[in-house]
């Protein structure tokens, strides 16, 4: 099996909660035999639109070719003001194409995907997320198994903190291993 996580931090450089967090999921998941890889989305010019390709210099396509061919799909994202980063929203817009073809009385071309959602933040804001992100994959064919979803809300990833890389795999290890194993284990009995 191949899992992609969409990572949506909004930093190119330094350290990114999400990012630390994605990095442990994909660990986990690689520990059930899953092939995991990460497309750090700020790191790739995505341009705006609602189409799967919107043409010269759009990155897209090629991350759309590795969604397309993962048999699950994780969006991760920070909280930014009880909501989702751009970079999923831009991931939204993008796979709207994918939702007019449904639309139109065409098969999804991610039917049958399961889905995740992997968020970072310092205040609430998690459900809502999941819900948009939620509702998002039930339109365009995506499962979203119970359980899978991590969600880590701590004071020590607001903004400004200076938070080390080692204290967050430490906290996250600690407090959120099972839960990662309940979730990728969903993931998997439904891939």
């Amino acid at each position: 099996m191949k899992a992609v996580i969409l990572l949506g931090t909004l930093k190119k450089e330094g350290l990114s909660n999400t990012e630390v967090l994605s990095e442990f999921l994909c660990s986990v998941l690689e520990e059930h035999d899953i092939d995991c890889s990460i497309i750090k989305l700020v790191d790739h010019t995505i341009l705006p639109g609602t189409y799967s390709d919107m043409g010269e210099g759009d990155e897209w396509p090629g991350i759309l070719k590795k969604i397309i061919e993962s048999d699950i799909i994780i969006f991760a994202t920070p909280i930014w003001w009880n909501n989702q980063s751009s970079e999923i929203q831009r991931v939204i817009e993008r796979l709207d194409e994918l939702h007019d073809e449904i639309l139109e009385g065409k098969e999804s071309k991610l039917s049958g995907k399961v889905g995740g959602v992997v968020i970072t933040g310092d205040s609430d804001g998690a459900q809502h997320i999941i819900a948009n992100i939620s509702n998002f994959y039930n339109a365009i064919g995506v499962l979203l198994p119970p359980f899978a979803t991590l969600s880590v809300l701590w004071e020590k990833q607001e903004k400004g903190a200076e938070t080390t890389r080692a204290e967050l795999l430490a906290k996250y290890k600690a407090d959120y291993s099972s839960r990662a194993k309940k979730m990728v284990q969903q993931m998997k009995n439904m891939g």
